[in-house]
């Protein structure tokens, strides 16, 4: 994998740049749609493709073990050849998932045992194990293997935490090390920064993160239930440390206007389930407001969802996306979620359009908070 920073903006930290994979380009900042267990909910490959305009979409490493596994992963080929996309993909560790199960998991300095969610089985993911499985499943990019701390964490936990997740990326960079590739193409690993809210540790973390020289790096532990503004001065301050020369990704994150504002400090690369999840709640985001096109006021309404938006968008009125909801057919969720989708490309699409114009500053404040409004 290569990383060319292309634009950076005058008047803030917001750049755009080309990462170059294996399977393919991905102009940043960038959104990946999440595919946790190889598809994205109630959208296509082809509209992906065709109408979304995804460059990379995201697997998940702890959904994909337990379905379908890596015994058919691996007679498959990778993850790319079983789901029939050839376009980037990454994958995150598990890690998040782990900080999920509590109460069904056992961190340790060997690793994380955890009960399955699906069967109650029993499993153990290690840095080592984690490493084998990311091979297996294939992405162009992964994730070392870290534990997320919750966001309201006291210092001594997340300093614990931290000491953990420290030692396990540098099994994970061995392991890696170790163990090549087994289709034919590389992969590149990125480490995940973590410290929860405390600006020591994030500084620490970051050094640390940086020191190993990966492709890239993440930035994870954040927007799990810490203010949004303590979210954005974790990121400043991790940005601060963290290479230029290398993309960097904020992981699960988040709102449109979450985006924007992380973008204007640094960041390159974004996921979320947040556009196909609310899109599946009948919760549209645009330019002008957030829409719940179950709201009676749009009974009537035959206008397009978003004149601006994708072929979906224009064609589909929002008179007939909700009578869709109210009758409970599959088409909605479709719809709203392709159209969620297109929306998120396009804001980072226009995000570097206007980091190479010299603008980004000046219009990310003129359509910032129209974005937030409920229509």
């Amino acid at each position: 994998m290569t990383f060319k920073l292309q634009y950076t903006d005058d008047y803030s930290s917001a750049r755009a740049g080309k990462i170059t994979t294996a399977h393919g380009e991905i102009l940043t900042p960038i959104f990946m749609p999440v595919g946790t267990v190889g598809s994205v909910k109630a959208v296509h490959f082809s509209e992906l493709k065709k109408q979304v305009l995804a460059q990379i979409i995201l697997g998940n490493t702890y959904h994909l073990y337990l379905r379908p596994g890596l015994d058919i992963l691996h007679k498959a080929g990778g993850l790319h050849k079983f789901i029939g996309w050839d376009r980037p993909i990454l994958t995150d560790s598990g890690g998040f998932q782990v900080f999920s199960l509590t109460g069904i998991r056992k961190l340790s300095e060997v690793g994380c045992e955890f009960q399955s969610h699906i069967d109650g089985s029993r499993h153990i993911f290690t840095p080592e194990s984690v490493m084998d499985t990311e091979r297996v499943i294939g992405a162009d990019i992964i994730m070392a293997f870290d534990e997320c701390p919750p966001g309201a964490s006291d210092w001594q936990y997340a300093r614990h935490s931290l000491t953990l997740t420290h030692n396990w990326l540098d099994r994970c960079i061995k392991r890696f090390n170790e163990r090549p590739p087994l289709y034919g193409y590389e992969q590149s690993l990125f480490p995940i920064v973590q410290g929860c809210t405390f600006k020591d540790l994030r500084q620490e973390s970051a050094k640390y993160v940086a020191d190993k020289g990966c492709d890239g790096n993440a930035i994870g532990g954040l927007a799990v239930g810490e203010p949004t503004e303590v979210m954005y001065d974790m990121v400043e301050v991790v940005n601060e440390i963290l290479p230029k020369n290398k993309p960097r990704y904020l992981m699960g994150v988040g709102t449109p206007w979450n985006i924007l504002e992380n973008i204007e400090r640094g960041v390159d690369m974004f996921d979320c389930v947040m556009p196909t999840r609310n899109g599946r709640n009948a919760l549209l985001f645009t330019y002008d407001g957030t829409i719940n096109i179950r709201n009676k006021k749009w009974e009537d309404d035959f206008t397009p969802i978003d004149r601006y938006g994708c072929d979906v968008d224009r064609v589909t009125t929002k008179a007939y996306l909700h009578h869709l909801f109210k009758a409970k057919e599959y088409l909605a969720l479709q719809i709203a979620s392709i159209h969620n989708l297109s929306f998120y490309l396009q804001l980072v699409g226009d995000a570097r359009k206007h980091i190479m114009m010299g603008d980004f500053t000046k219009w990310k404040r003129s359509v910032i908070n129209d974005m937030q409004r409920r229509l």
